[in-house]
């Protein structure tokens, strides 16, 4: 009798586990697809600054991440940075490179080179390899060195396609990248992490705002009330997908969530070329099949390999 007790237990708790983890899955990519579709957000916003409008957003951003943080009595989690000069520090710089990441998103968007934003998501994970062999001293798998030789080629392929240096999706790429490994080096939640970054960065966005808004087209002087609205809300567009991530990183495999990752510059890169009538040459489609192979190669490479606790999926697109 006790067996089967036991049986029954043990199978009802794999069917919640597996609940769990098809919630957690549905909620990931749920995620991603809204990263991914910001864009049409962003595209509401083309006739403003986009320096200002990241401005607004950083200002609306800290304003949500405050009252989560009171929601939930975590301030007294911020405190160590008060403590720590070489963590609070470590929290500016990347508060820094989440700034020209957002610039540059948001720069590409209203300027009609959404593809570059795409090109530029897609890179990041190559350029996290890089950043793991000149900083960490790790040493690059097979699969790994194809990748990184392929994103060289797709580089000067792309750059004689565009006619100059993508300098936009490399500026995302990088940006990007080191904006992960600095993430590393904090350790605070994704919440807390995401309200200080905002917090420290909140007083130049004021000034930039204030500065910004006696030109004709800023938003305090041409807006309409309902971009009024869609500006206000950037904080919340921001938040929201945030949350979402974590708590779907708690229930799903990250060999599960990292592939989805992808789906992001997918979807900008068919908002650019089929929405947006961007051109498409086919060198440049070229360019970016072999940034294709290089990811798929990676990432075949990663599921095939052992788990081991080192194993992580990058943050979630910051866009």
């Amino acid at each position: 009798m006790a067996e089967r007790f036991d049986s029954q237990r043990g199978a009802d708790a794999d069917a919640d586990a597996d609940d769990e983890l098809r919630r957690g899955a549905i909620v990931g990519l749920s995620v991603y697809v809204i990263w991914g579709l910001l864009t049409l957000y962003w595209k509401l916003l083309r006739d403003f600054d986009p320096i200002e409008l990241i401005g607004w957003r950083v200002i609306s951003s800290s304003a949500v991440m405050a009252l989560i943080v009171t929601a939930t009595g975590r301030w007294g989690h911020l405190r160590v940075l008060l403590a720590d000069r070489a963590l609070l520090l470590r929290v500016a710089g990347a508060a820094v490179l989440l700034t020209v990441n957002w610039t540059s998103y948001v720069w590409a968007v209203v300027h009609d080179q959404v593809i570059q934003t795409a090109l530029g998501y897609f890179m990041a994970p190559l350029g996290t390899i890089l950043i793991g062999v000149v900083v960490f001293k790790e040493q690059l798998r097979a699969a790994q060195r194809v990748a990184i030789v392929l994103a060289l080629i797709a580089l000067v392929i792309l750059t004689a396609s565009f006619g100059k240096v993508p300098w936009l999706a490399l500026a995302i790429a990088l940006s990007w990248s080191v904006y992960g490994w600095m993430k590393k080096r904090v350790p605070l939640t994704p919440l807390e992490s995401m309200s200080a970054e905002s917090l420290l960065l909140v007083l130049p966005a004021i000034l930039v705002v204030v500065v910004l808004s006696s030109n004709a087209d800023s938003v305090a002087s041409s807006a309409s009330w309902s971009e009024v609205v869609f500006v206000a809300l950037t904080g919340i567009a921001t938040a929201v997908p945030l949350m979402m991530f974590a708590w779907s990183a708690q229930r799903v495999p990250l060999t599960l969530l990292g592939p989805m990752q992808y789906s992001v510059p997918t979807i900008n890169f068919l908002l650019g070329w089929l929405l947006y009538d961007e051109s498409m040459p086919p060198s440049r489609l070229a360019g970016f099949a072999l940034v294709w192979v290089g990811l798929l190669l990676v990432t075949v490479d990663t599921l095939r390999r052992p788990r081991t606790s080192a194993d992580h999926v990058d943050d979630p697109v910051p866009v």
